[in-house]
């Protein structure tokens, strides 16, 4: 059983003996002149990442961006990036960040402890506009400055020109892990104030973004060239001034194409060099014709949402277990997946600790959501249920055919089903967190291997979830005991919580639906080496080499 202190010396430990990716002298490793593009299944919202809440825009951002910590290419193993070591105080309330000293930002500001510091300060102190948009600090901070006392994160100050001292309200097995998030990144001191980059306004259904939002700067092996909206085309470049090994190609364009068979037809004309989430039936043909396709192994959840918020008759928990009931998971597993997928027992996948195996997948049983319905009064009832357009996610790579396998199922057992439907960044994900549908599908890929990280990102915030749970009696008491279970030391003890929490969300909760865990891939044509695919989706592009045939 791992204790506190064996925590802190695995810590102190992994700091000091982690292999950063990067060289240590900095600018080292020789760089061939090209340019490598990917194709994007979805257009970025901006490029501030502190704002950014889905993948297609991180995609971007962490070419540009580093943390303090970051994770180890292929795997989810923390290690040293603008820090190279991070020690707590006895009761992991202090965390003292030793800095790298040879790092300067894109705009030749440099980074130290004051821009540490700067940087947590105008993340915490957010307006309104700027709370609801930075979804990512709300979660694993909690709150803001304006309910400071219900935030993890209490201050930063700069102890040494190279040594920041960062507060934490208490212990949490996310902390300091969370500092890997792409949207806790280190950015330019300068430019943030220069930009107004907490000038951030409600705007319709989404959000005006300031002008720093356009025009980003950090400490990244790319710097940001330019955004062809009108083209759906985003170029960035090598930063030539980089404190690690420079990046191999001089040009990174990713091109914006939703569609996944233009995206496949584009890489076979060779007008790009590779793509995300290739449809798993065209792996094989992908492989044939000298393309490599790189699976990545499962670490995600698709789930089908629900707001009791929007539609009462969805308080009801047999109104629940009755939609759960008539999905047939297996068979959508069996068609629109590709090998490897499982069908989802809870709402994290089995390689997180406090994953439990003893609890039993829901049934495939139309007669039980059936009875379950007419037991709750809600026979016949509508569900605006919603899909994404113009994107492939991780665990959902084509969201219309998935959509149609859920509402049918849903439709057989008498569920009136009312479409509705937005593209993921043109409304889809502001529509969810605005509580706009009754139900919705969308998921989840690990930004770091932690209970908390999964269904603690969930339901751990009453005030800021998709799944509306400030309206259920129960809501307060499963944020209370996520976080007291985050707040466990020892990890057997820890995970034996949150085994103990996801058999009480599926029996007796059920905010959501479980409903699978997929393999996802990319896919680079010939020619084209360095891609380290990343569990968590995270790949950095600084080491692909584009050349040969």
């Amino acid at each position: 059983m791992a204790t506190w202190t064996t925590a802190v010396l695995a810590a102190a430990t992994l700091a000091s003996c982690a292999d950063s990716q990067r060289d240590d002298e900095g600018g080292g490793g020789a760089a061939d002149d090209g340019t490598f593009v990917f194709g994007a299944a979805g257009a970025p919202e901006m490029f501030d990442p502190f704002y950014a809440t889905d993948g297609e825009t991180f995609r971007v951002t962490r070419q540009m961006f580093e943390g303090l910590l970051g994770i180890e290419p292929g795997s989810a193993e923390v290690v040293p990036e603008l820090a190279t070591e991070w020690t707590p105080n006895e009761d992991g309330t202090e965390w003292t960040f030793t800095l790298r000293d040879d790092v300067t930002f894109h705009d030749g500001e440099p980074f130290n402890a004051e821009a540490v510091c700067y940087n947590f300060d105008r993340m915490f102190d957010q307006n309104e506009a700027g709370q609801t948009a930075g979804e990512y600090w709300g979660y694993v901070m909690g709150a803001f400055s304006n309910d400071a006392e219900n935030s993890l994160y209490q201050g930063c100050e700069a102890s040494d020109e190279f040594e920041a001292v960062i507060s934490i309200s208490g212990p949490t097995s996310g902390f300091p892990t969370m500092l890997t998030l792409e949207s806790l990144s280190m950015q330019s001191p300068k430019a943030l104030e220069e930009g107004d980059a907490n000038g951030i306004a409600a705007e319709g259904e989404g959000f005006s973004f300031p002008a720093y939002a356009n025009d980003p700067v950090g400490t990244g092996p790319f710097t940001f060239g330019e955004y062809d909206e009108a083209n759906g085309s985003i170029t960035l470049e090598r930063n030539d001034d980089y404190w690690g090994d420079a990046a191999q190609v001089s040009e990174l364009v990713f091109r914006v194409i939703p569609d996944e068979a233009t995206r496949r037809q584009e890489l076979e004309a060779g007008s790009i060099n590779g793509y995300d989430l290739p449809n798993p039936v065209d792996w094989a043909g992908l492989e044939e014709d000298g393309n490599s396709v790189e699976v990545r192994d499962p670490f995600n959840i698709l789930y089908l949402g629900l707001n009791p918020e929007g539609n009462p008759q969805l308080k009801d928990l047999k109104v629940r277990q009755a939609l759960y009931h008539a999905l047939n998971r297996e068979q959508l597993v069996q068609t629109q997946l590709p090998e490897g997928a499982a069908v989802a027992t809870q709402f994290m996948p089995d390689t997180v600790s406090g994953y439990n195996t003893t609890i039993e997948p829901y049934a495939y049983d139309p007669d039980e959501a059936k009875r379950l319905l007419a037991e709750a009064g809600a026979e016949g009832m509508t569900l605006n249920f919603a899909y994404p357009t113009e994107v492939s996610r991780p665990y959902m790579p084509d969201p219309a055919k998935i959509y149609e396998a859920l509402r049918t199922d849903l439709e057989a057992v008498g569920i009136k089903v009312k479409v509705s439907t937005a593209s993921w960044n043109g409304g889809y994900l502001d529509n969810v967190t605005a509580g706009k549908y009754d139900a919705y599908i969308l998921g989840w890929t690990g930004d770091y291997d932690s209970p908390y990280n999964f269904i603690g990102t969930f339901f751990g915030n009453l005030k800021e979830n998709d799944f509306g749970t400030e309206v259920m009696p129960w809501g307060k008491q499963l944020a209370d005991d996520l976080k007291s279970a985050d707040a466990i030391v020892d990890d057997a003890e820890r995970g034996a919580a949150f085994e103990a929490i996801n058999q009480q969300i599926m029996d007796e909760y059920l905010p959501g639906l479980p409903i699978s865990h997929s393999p996802p891939a990319l896919v680079v044509g010939p020619g084209v080496d360095g891609v380290i695919p990343s569990p968590l989706t995270a790949e950095e592009f600084d080491t692909v080499t584009v050349g040969g045939e």
